[in-house]
């Protein structure tokens, strides 16, 4: 059997290595569109390589994820965020195929209080976010044929992340501080390259129009980044790892370039409605994680 060809953005980011490394399992060939032979930030580079290679579907796993940085470079930033998704958006288009757009938490600005539909209004608080969302303007205007799904706070065994900067710091340190009043809900990168499939999946077999638009997709349940460190060190500690306190402070006394919502969580009830889609709870999807990392 012919399986259906994934190109995939990205090589080393955690949802790319994630989509990779569960690509025959749920019945996908994967092929990956990375630096140097394709960058986002040159479009041209692009459209010549999706045109090559003529995949059954696209996945823009990769992006300009630098939230602080990206305040210092806005320019790089829009053109990886904006430019390169819209022209993949647009090759997709001229091929044929649907495309599947990651996008973020980060185009709210974190006041609704409670958790944000797809359809509330968007208001993102740095670059990041609004580059971001510029990105789905992008792929709505250049493509009918798309799933934009907004993820947060993205955790894995792979590249650089919350959990494995707690599980360094707790290490070499005698106690943590971590922000406090910040919530927001945790998601497991295999966990969104599960939902990835599925949704892919259902492009691919239908051409319904409500599978197609903008769709949230995070880790079951919601935590602070307090919280949500204590927890990944409290799981190490049962797994031989080294336990240290781990002190609330509040966004004020840890100052950054970027502002950060304050409340981010994303409610996910129309993914599962439309797709069936619904990842497990980020407790659960924790120990996981963590039973990988300490494995050895």
């Amino acid at each position: 059997m012919v399986l259906p060809r994934m190109a995939v953005t990205g090589r080393t980011g955690q949802i790319a290595l994630s989509l990779a490394e569960g690509a025959e399992a749920a019945g996908f060939s994967l092929v990956t569109l990375a630096r140097p032979e394709v960058d986002l930030a040159e479009p041209a580079s692009v459209e010549a390589a999706l045109l090559a290679l003529a995949p059954d579907l696209v996945v823009s796993a990769a992006a300009y994820t630098a939230v602080d940085k990206a305040e210092s470079e806005p320019d790089l930033a829009m053109r990886v965020n904006r430019d390169g998704p819209m022209m993949l958006a647009r090759t997709a288009s001229r091929l044929g195929i649907p495309i599947v757009h990651l996008s973020t938490d980060y185009v709210f600005d974190g006041t609704k209080g409670a958790p944000y539909l797809e359809t509330d209004a968007v208001s993102p608080l740095g670059v990041y976010g609004a580059t971001k969302l510029a990105g789905e303007r992008a792929i709505a205007e250049a493509s009918d044929d798309y799933a934009i799904l907004r993820t947060s706070w993205v955790y894995s065994l792979f590249g650089a992340n919350f959990v494995k900067t707690m599980l360094r710091l707790a290490a070499s340190r005698d106690r943590l501080t971590v922000v406090a009043d910040q919530r927001g809900r945790p998601s497991y990168a295999p966990d969104i390259a599960a939902g990835i499939f599925a949704v892919a999946r259902h492009l691919l077999e239908t051409s319904a129009p409500e599978g197609r638009g903008v769709f949230h997709l995070t880790g079951g349940g919601d935590t602070t980044w307090h919280a949500f460190a204590a927890a990944i060190v409290a799981g190490a500690a049962e797994r031989g790892g080294r336990g240290v306190p781990v002190d609330p402070i509040t966004t004020a006394d840890y100052p950054t370039p970027a502002r950060r919502p304050a409340d981010s969580r994303l409610d996910c009830g129309r993914i599962e409605r439309i797709h069936g889609v619904a990842l497990p709870d980020w407790r659960v999807s924790l120990d996981a994680c963590l039973d990988r990392l300490m494995a050895g």
